[in-house]
């Protein structure tokens, strides 16, 4: 999900007819399950500043899953970073990314 409106990247927008319509297809799409939802926020240095985009993700998270829709389970919250991390745990993230933590910083080659 692009909740931060981010034209650099890809994502369905939460406010999107598209996320509508992709709900109200599950039934029709037999070979994919749909288990949650993904972002990754703006940038901030602070990591404090993700949490408005991680708080907007969990919300529709919520939302989705009390409609009940047929083969939508929103069991999968995937948010945070190693830079965010703490913050997306707080906001009830299920799926953390922290690559960066185990490995480092990547180098360019």
């Amino acid at each position: 999900m692009n909740v931060g409106g981010e034209t650099a990247k890809s994502g369905v927008a939460p406010e999107s007819t598209a996320l509508e319509e992709l709900l109200l297809a599950a039934p029709r799409l037999e070979s994919l399950q749909f288990r949650g939802l993904m972002t990754v926020p703006p940038f901030t240095d602070d990591p404090e500043g993700a949490r408005p985009s991680f708080r907007k993700l969990r919300e529709l998270r919520d939302a989705i899953a009390a409609r009940k829709l047929p083969r939508i389970s929103m069991d999968q919250l995937s948010m945070g970073m190693s830079h965010d991390f703490e913050i997306a745990i707080e906001e009830e993230s299920t799926c953390v990314r922290v690559g960066t933590a185990i490995f480092g910083t990547r180098t360019k080659t």
